[in-house]
């Protein structure tokens, strides 16, 4: 009987149980339905009605505009600027209107979220500019007003000619304010042909930790090298690229003795270095594919080459030479010839004027006649002397100098749409730039160059560079201007003393490098810059 009768009272407790659950679980509603956020209020510097909006004297966008208007107008407010996801949490917006404050600034995501948003007004603020994509994600827009604004059309705004080519929605008039050129046009009559957005520059890749002379590139079984001549240290260094690392390493090295310049030259497949010495005499190496290694093959001759300043190769007639300048009171600047199975002297160019600096070109002296091989040979005692090549001989025949240019350390020349230039190096006074004119070279431009041992010509792409280094300031780095034809300093580096700057090229990575007699070698690599991005 008590058996049982527990046994009643226990199912008589469920249906309490139960009931007890449901009246926890109902209070807990009733907290949590108490605990909503009540809906934004109308902030203190607007007036709200059920769907609109005024907000006046503001020190800022307030966070607190319900979130059920359909249209908000801003005037005479004092923030002047407005910051990303200014409008967040208004799902309904379809009219925003922003005018007649002092806005300058605009972030990129300010209007971020307003799907809703038809029509949008910035008139009559203070904006120069509007960061690109501002109205990404603005799917409805069908009117933008942005009159009465102070914009720059520079590569900043470029963007917006672009968009307002093809948007769909309807744009008031605007006009540019700046730069001059541009000043009340019509900002919807430009094109992205009006803006040159493309800068270049020089940025600091990496540093070598020794000092160099001359700096020469070159191709040998599908790989591209550098080797650096060191003259402290005697040697002539060979880099290639690390693939993995992204950074130039060590390749091999040719050991000698006050080393001056390591000249490759390619003849078929064949690989062979000019190592030209001011102590100990110059020697011409080959590479040795089996045994992996360099092995001098050669001497040059002493009683001619007594102090090599530089070394340039070329190929005339299918035949290959090199030219040595030679800077000594004794020598005599050199031309060696490849008869396949090693370089003899072929011509000697002239005696004791002590030349510094030996630069082969190719020029057309008449409008009837091809391109014919020349030198100019630079020269601390003679002003810059001009080479010709005669076909019969076979040898250079002396036809001309470079007048009222006295004291040339070196020349350089380049090709601006097959005219023909020269960048002439003094070391005091004006280096030059100067044109072939089909019989002599003319004045283009003056460079003051205090202290200058190079001034370099080099070709990335399509723009054309000349650099200009000093001992005593900054290297000066030149960008050529079509329209003007001439070249204009666009930026500066740090080089000590710099004696060459060489370009390289390495899957599709462009880099200079610069020399230094005094400090470490440095490699800038070439970067492109779009300033409308």
């Amino acid at each position: 009987m008590e058996s049982e009768r527990s046994k009643r009272m226990g199912n008589a407790c469920i249906p309490l149980k139960r009931i007890a659950y449901f009246l926890c679980l109902l209070s807990a509603l009733l907290l949590t339905e108490g605990k909503k956020p009540a809906k934004p209020k109308c902030p203190a510097v607007c007036t709200c009605t059920k769907d609109n909006a005024l907000c006046e004297n503001a020190r800022s966008i307030p966070r607190t505009v319900p979130p059920d208007v359909t249209s908000l107008l801003f005037t005479s407010n004092s923030f002047d600027v407005i910051s990303d996801d200014a409008f967040i949490g208004l799902p309904h917006l379809e009219y925003l209107f922003i005018e007649n404050n002092n806005i300058k600034s605009i972030s990129r995501h300010t209007f971020r979220g307003l799907k809703s948003l038809i029509h949008l007004s910035l008139a009559n603020n203070n904006l120069q500019t509007l960061p690109k994509d501002i109205f990404k994600g603005l799917d409805s827009l069908t009117n933008v007003d942005l009159r009465g604004n102070s914009f720059n059309c520079d590569c900043k705004l470029k963007w917006l000619v672009e968009w307002l080519g093809h948007t769909n929605a309807t744009v008031e008039d605007i006009y540019c304010e700046g730069p001059p050129e541009y000043k009340k046009r019509k900002i919807n009559s430009l094109s992205s042909k009006d803006f040159d957005c493309i800068i270049t520059e020089f940025a600091k890749s990496q540093d070598l930790p020794y000092q160099s002379l001359s700096i020469d590139t070159f191709s040998y079984l599908n790989d591209e090298y550098v080797v650096i001549a060191q003259p402290f240290t005697g040697k002539c260094i060979f880099l290639e690229w690390d693939h993995v690392e992204k950074t130039f390493r060590n390749y091999d090295n040719i050991t000698g003795t006050s080393t001056v310049v390591c000249k490759p030259i390619v003849i078929e497949t064949q690989l062979y270095v000019i190592v030209a010495q001011l102590f100990g005499g110059s020697h011409i190496y080959k590479r040795d594919s089996f045994a992996n290694k360099f092995i001098k093959i050669q001497d040059i001759e002493i009683l001619k080459i007594r102090k090599p300043n530089d070394i340039e190769t070329f190929k005339i007639e299918n035949n290959w030479y090199f030219v040595v300048a030679d800077s000594s009171k004794a020598g005599f600047t050199t031309i060696y010839k490849w008869n396949g199975n090693g370089f003899y002297s072929h011509q000697s160019l002239h005696a004791w004027y002590r030349d510094t600096d030996v630069e082969y070109l190719e020029i057309v002296r008449t409008p009837q006649t091809l391109r014919t091989p020349h030198l100019i040979l630079s020269s601390s005692s003679q002003r810059p002397v001009i080479y010709q090549w005669n076909k019969a001989t076979q040898l250079f025949t002396n036809q001309t100098d470079i007048p009222n240019m006295e004291d040339v350390y070196a020349v350089k020349h380049f090709s601006v749409k097959g005219d023909v230039y020269i960048c002439l190096t003094r070391f005091i006074g004006d280096s030059k730039v100067m044109k072939w004119g089909g019989s002599s070279f003319q004045d283009i431009q003056r460079i003051p160059s205090r202290g200058s041992m190079v001034f370099q010509p080099l070709q990335i792409n399509n723009y054309q560079y000349a650099i200009l280094g000093s001992d005593y300031s900054f290297t000066q780095v030149f960008n050529w201007d079509s329209e003007k034809a001439t070249f204009v300093k666009f930026q500066e580096l740090n080089v000590q003393a710099p004696r060459s700057f060489t370009h390289v090229s390495i899957n599709k990575r462009n880099f200079l490098f610069a020399s230094s007699f005094k400090g470490n070698t440095q490699i800038y690599k070439h970067v492109i810059v779009d300033l409308s991005a």
